[in-house]
């Protein structure tokens, strides 16, 4: 199961059963009331039935809550690692920019030819860094001039990251679930080893 899958099937989960018990819990008041003014005998089977799907509701909600308190955390986990991936793939191609650009301006300031779009690209960097190149280079006797190719010319097109949040949403779950029972299920089970009527 994909971690995205997870988070849906088990947030609608813990809604269903938070819902529930907050549903019982108006109701064991409710009977609480009637109780005190009625009598607890009139009410002692309502009571214990409320009592017993209360707590069987609690504590799957409870379940599931743990449960998707881990399936975040592997969430985070594989959004953490996409997005450090994508930042050192990033610091890396600026390092190579880097490199690239002062090698540009060192051939500049010796005298060399450099195609018109490292020019560029390095007037674009620091324009105090290309004219103290071409500064340079305008001082030095130059008998020969040496001719260089680009050094951006072979580079690919830049390609689209992926969003750290769809990857993690993507990876597999390595954790197995509590079993998703509807929360009417549960409280029939809970009710039924009881022997107590259902109300």
């Amino acid at each position: 199961m994909k971690i995205g899958d997870a988070r849906h099937i088990y947030s609608g989960q813990i809604q269903e059963f938070r819902n529930k018990k907050l549903s019982l819990a108006k109701q064991k008041e409710e009977l609480a009331a009637k109780a005190s003014l009625m009598g607890n005998e009139a009410y002692a089977n309502e009571a214990a039935t409320l009592e017993l799907s209360y707590q069987a509701v609690t504590e799957k909600y409870d379940e599931y809550r743990d449960f998707m308190g881990k399936i975040m955390n592997a969430h985070m986990t594989y959004f953490n690692a996409e997005a450090t991936k994508q930042q050192s793939e990033a610091l890396k191609e600026y390092g190579e920019d880097m490199a690239k650009i002062m090698e540009v301006a060192r051939r500049i300031s010796q005298g060399g030819r450099v195609p018109a779009s490292d020019e560029k690209k390095l007037m674009e960097f620091s324009m105090e860094m290309y004219m103290a190149a071409k500064n340079m280079a305008m001082l030095k006797e130059l008998k020969e001039r040496e001719d260089y190719d680009s050094l951006w010319e072979e580079e690919e097109a830049p390609t689209e990251n992926p969003d750290p949040n769809d990857v993690a949403n993507d990876a597999e779950l390595s954790l197995d679930g509590p079993e998703v029972l509807d929360v009417d299920d549960v409280i029939a089970s809970a009710t039924a080893s009881a022997d107590l009527p259902v109300s």
